[in-house]
């Protein structure tokens, strides 16, 4: 049969734009639009636009957050810095924020952070970004909470926290957290690394009965320019890059790599000092990494020694930079679905 050749033009007109001669034939799907995030959450300010400086390091708030933590399935915490009239601290200095545990009376570090050399965090949409979950057992109703800068000069920054407390159904009902160990209220008074005075510190835990999970959250910073230099030329123990073990029962169960996170890389950038080399697990402007250390087993109902063990390494002790520290924090926490005791840590 002959087919006209304006019938003929329309279909290789069709066929060209991919048009089936059958409407039996599959046609490529389309790519479905990625679903709206329709997570929730309920905002609080802490702290808001605090001045820092190096006469007023530490500054203390008390909050009303959520008296009942139930509904909520993660806490996240932003800290933001900007610069008064326009005068940002000229270094890179140690930050911390703490909460109050009523019961004990002591401030527990929840987050550490570096501040930039010289300007903000504004490059940060809402500053810096921490998962806080493991303290919701002291994050509700009223909660004091202490900022920390190491500032040492009359400029400093202006420091703003708030938290998102995000809807939705939590992994565990009930959590309790309690320090292991806490050698960090400056960057120079944490463990001396390389000398007679270095020790590894060594604790019971005694986890609960009703444990259902267990981990342990350590921040740790290295800090000094003492030598011998590692053989690619770095310093300890703000730039050597170590591994050291934490042992459970007297076995290497852990392990925390002091290496490099990427400092060139970092967002909050051009900053006005040597911001961009690697440090020994931090970086100027930036959240220090929490290591988060998992139990393969609860535990509950057992005691575990701890011992916090450092790479060897000897300070020679040279009189032009004869320290280095560690300023360390390791807590343990603990989750249930029924309500749950503080694990006990004793010496």
């Amino acid at each position: 049969m002959k087919i006209p050749f304006s019938i003929f033009l329309s279909c290789l007109l069709l066929w060209a734009v991919g048009c089936s001669s059958s409407d039996d034939e599959a046609q490529i799907p389309k790519t479905p639009d990625a679903p709206a995030d329709t997570t929730k959450y309920d905002n609080f300010q802490a702290f808001n636009s605090v001045f820092h400086n190096g006469s007023k390091q530490g500054n203390e708030v008390t909050v009303t957050l959520p008296a009942n933590t139930d509904k909520y399935s993660r806490i996240f915490m932003y800290v933001q810095l900007r610069c008064p009239a326009g005068n940002c601290g000229d270094w890179d200095v140690y930050a911390n924020i703490y909460v109050k545990d009523t019961e004990t009376n002591t401030f527990l570090e929840i987050a550490r952070y570096i501040t930039p050399y010289g300007v903000d965090n504004a490059k940060r949409e809402r500053g810096f970004k921490f998962d806080v979950t493991d303290f919701k057992s002291l994050l509700k109703g009223s909660t004091t909470l202490k900022s920390y800068i190491e500032c040492w000069t009359a400029d400093g920054w202006d420091l703003s926290v708030d938290f998102d407390y995000e809807q939705g159904l939590p992994d565990y009902k009930y959590y309790a957290v309690s320090p292991v160990i806490q050698v960090n209220r400056l960057s120079i008074e944490g463990i001396p690394y390389g000398t007679n005075a270095t020790y590894n510190p060594k604790k019971n835990i005694a986890i609960p009965a009703n444990a259902l999970k267990t981990h342990l959250r350590t921040i740790i910073t290295g800090w000094g320019h003492a030598t011998p230099m590692a053989s690619d030329g770095r310093p300890c123990a703000e730039w050597c890059f170590r591994t050291h073990n934490v042992q459970i029962n007297g076995a290497n169960t852990f392990q925390h790599n002091m290496s490099g996170i990427g400092c060139s890389s970092n967002p909050v950038s051009p900053q006005g000092g040597n911001w961009s080399p690697d440090r020994a697990g931090w970086c100027p402007g930036m959240e220090v990494p929490t290591r988060i250390d998992v139990w393969d087993n609860a535990g509950a109902g057992t005691t575990k020694e701890f011992k916090y063990v450092f790479q060897p390494w000897t300070n020679d002790g040279l009189a032009s930079n004869p320290n280095a520290y560690y300023a360390i924090s390791t807590m343990v926490v603990v989750k249930s679905n029924t309500p749950i005791t503080k694990p006990v840590v004793t010496d």
